[in-house]
């Protein structure tokens, strides 16, 4: 049994639904779990949506779901020669869940009407694949993941109930794979325990695979992206990237943690729990071998990684009057940090400093940073680059430096950061 997971790109409209169908064809042999995103930028598209009706611009929110619609009706009236095929009656079904909501007076809080409404993307785009690929002798099943993955209710970043949801999953979804069936279901997303929706973070398809393959122990999971594998760098900032053809486990979790963004953070553990190869493949040329992320059987060389984050915030925090920086210091910081959701990606403290690296997040890094001045002496400067290295040599810093003036500095046996004032694109 194989699980696929397909993102944004790879179902952004009609020729792509229809190269996913051929991929499939290349697997026809093996039951298939067929994980799929909301297609294209559509998340982005209903929080917009969201924003809009919760400000009262309830004539732009109508205009953005006409837009939502029409997108999603192209789409299928592209793919379904039949005008009357029931997938357009799913997708007006969805369509006016969404205006309902519109029309409201009354809402949820925030993170809560966040969940509820962007799910729709995912099940959108499942119905149109599902119904598709049924429609093209690609038989498949169509499962609602909120019935198969229970979470608790920590809105828009929910924590898996990993027992309830293997239970489900192995009852309701390993009779139809064990007979031959393939099944289609939506990544992102799952439910509470009162099956109100929940979401699992951006970008979340990734880890919704592992859930899936850890559940049914499956032979191994599939991401396919538009790149050809996992590469040791983001193209934009270093031309020179190359494919990594095998990387462990633990490598691929320490990069996730550094900010590749190939993977998602959490996909990995599940998946080394159970000794799951997940392969990285490009859909646009499938029969080329990709990436596997597993347990290496012999010793490989490391290639170097290069890691790039742009529009960061070099905050430095200080006691104001003359005593150290102490743990209940750090304590009060990190719980600031924690309210404002931030996350940090590099912390350096001395007796009576403590320095930390965070993404400038719209409103939340400066409403953080006013609320640690009311009790500390606050520096920060902002529109930084932050840059990890990975099995770094002397080579490797000297060609990422380059004319780059070094604000702060962390190195250990294998990694390397350096926060530098100039975070614009440039080639290295």
């Amino acid at each position: 049994m194989k699980v696929f997971k397909f993102g944004g790109a790879s179902v952004k409209d009609y020729g792509a639904v229809q190269n996913l169908g051929r991929i499939l064809d290349m697997y026809s042999s093996s039951p298939l779990l067929v994980v799929i995103s909301a297609m294209g930028k559509m998340t982005n598209a209903l929080e917009l949506l969201l924003n809009l009706v919760l400000k009262g611009q309830k004539e732009d929110a109508k205009q953005k779901l006409s837009e939502i619609s029409s997108f999603h009706l192209t789409i299928a009236f592209e793919l379904f020669e039949d005008k009357n095929h029931p997938v357009f009656e799913i997708i007006r079904n969805y369509i006016q869940a969404l205006e309902d909501f519109c029309n409201q007076d009354e809402f949820l809080p925030y993170d809560i009407q966040y969940d509820s409404i962007v799910c729709y993307g995912e099940l959108l785009s499942t119905a149109i694949v599902s119904q598709y690929l049924n429609d093209t002798s690609r038989t498949n099943v169509f499962m609602d993941a909120r019935k198969l993955i229970e979470t608790d209710n920590t809105w828009r970043n929910a924590r898996i109930f990993w027992d309830e949801t293997t239970e489900k999953i192995r009852t309701d979804v390993l009779p139809i794979l064990s007979k031959g069936n393939s099944i289609v279901t939506q990544g992102f997303i799952g439910a509470d325990k009162n099956g109100n929706s929940t979401t699992l973070g951006r970008e979340g398809s990734d880890f919704s695979a592992a859930i899936f393959a850890f559940a049914i122990d499956a032979d191994d999971v599939t991401i396919w992206k538009d790149v050809p594998g996992v590469l040791n760098a983001d193209p934009k900032y270093y031309p020179n990237a190359v494919k990594l053809g095998e990387i462990s486990y633990e490598e691929a979790v320490e990069l996730a943690y550094y900010g590749a963004t190939i993977i998602h953070p959490k996909t990995i553990k599940p998946l080394e729990n159970k000794q799951i190869p997940l392969y990285v493949k490009s859909f646009i040329n499938p029969k080329t071998p990709g990436s596997v992320i597993q347990n290496p059987k012999d010793d490989y060389q490391s290639t170097p990684s290069y890691i790039f984050k742009i529009n960061q915030v070099l905050i430095s925090i200080s006691p104001r009057d003359f005593s150290f920086i102490a743990e209940d210091n750090l304590k009060e910081i990190f719980e600031v940090f924690g309210k404002y959701g931030l996350r940090i990606h590099l912390m350096q403290n001395s007796a009576v400093s403590f320095s930390v690296v965070t993404d400038d997040t719209e409103g939340r890094t400066l409403a953080a940073i006013e609320e640690l001045m009311k009790q500390y002496r606050v520096r920060y400067n902002t529109g930084l680059m932050l840059t990890t290295i990975r099995h770094y040599n002397q080579e490797t810093i000297a060609k990422v430096l380059q004319c780059r003036t070094i604000l702060l500095e962390q190195r250990s046996r294998v990694t390397v950061q350096f926060v530098t004032a100039e975070s614009s694109i440039r080639d290295f």
